[in-house]
């Protein structure tokens, strides 16, 4: 029965049961089976996300994982790490339950409203290094080239520049089309004289520590006492956030 599980891990409790009796001479019931994988400590779990890499930037990951084993932390302090984050008014958590009966289906003490695009949200950009935590920008719509730019010259460049005066800052960036527009590359070849652009591999937000910053915003947005009821007051409670965003917090992400 675990190689059963170990060959299918999606396999239901009745596919289970029939491909064991296959074969055997005394059968055994569904019952028996739940019963049985209990026993060897398997349940019934939701299956982690993670992103579908290709082989390709599999290999590049790995690539930029041997570039940088030797990294100390003190290396890694010098890095500045950014990144977009789109925040819902309204977050429809699918892991919701609730008891009914059978035909209690369209009750409504049974129902869960929901509303088209999660109501409208906020869109925004952050950095942050150990030494401090960096600028939250308000994003539009969309983040274009054009407006990329904006924020690298406005609040990218004076930010690499006073924390790393001697020039050996690295500044990270994914590999999203207005990261890796001409206009965007043609700014930090001007500037590679006052820090670096680290080497990013694809599809790689997992490997970026700010990923837990958003994570903190979030869980924050959810515990508020009195939740916003339009994208002003969700703007306005993301930046509280982010500002109160402890030292301790950040630095211990690096």
């Amino acid at each position: 029965m675990g190689r059963l599980i170990q060959a299918d891990r999606r396999a239901t409790l009745t596919e289970i049961t029939t491909r064991y009796n296959r074969g055997m001479q005394q059968s055994i019931c569904e019952a028996t089976t739940r019963t049985t994988l209990r026993w060897m400590g398997y349940n019934t779990r939701r299956p982690h996300q993670v992103p579908l890499i290709s082989t390709t930037n599999r290999k590049k990951r790995l690539q930029f994982a041997r570039a940088h084993q030797n990294w100390t932390v003190e290396d890694w302090k010098n890095v500045a790490w950014s990144d977009e984050s789109r925040f819902l008014l309204r977050h429809s958590d699918g892991r919701v339950r609730i008891w009914r009966k059978q035909n209690e289906n369209m009750d409504p003490s049974c129902l869960v409203t929901t509303v088209q695009a999660g109501g409208g949200g906020v869109m925004v950009w952050g950095m942050f290094s150990w030494h401090t935590l960096g600028p939250l920008v308000l994003i539009g719509h969309c983040l274009n080239a054009t407006a990329y730019l904006s924020i690298v010259s406005d609040h990218v460049h004076p930010f690499m520049t006073t924390m790393y005066p001697s020039s050996d800052g690295y500044f990270q960036q994914d590999n999203a089309p207005c990261h890796k527009a001409r206009n965007i590359s043609n700014w930090f070849l001007e500037h590679d004289n006052e820090f670096t652009v680290l080497k990013w591999p694809p599809q790689s937000p997992d490997l970026n520590p700010i990923e837990h910053l958003w994570d903190v915003v979030e869980r924050e947005l959810h515990a508020l006492d009195v939740h916003p009821t339009n994208l002003h007051q969700l703007q306005d409670a993301i930046l509280s956030i982010w500002a109160n965003i402890s030292k301790e917090c950040f630095q211990h992400l690096v």
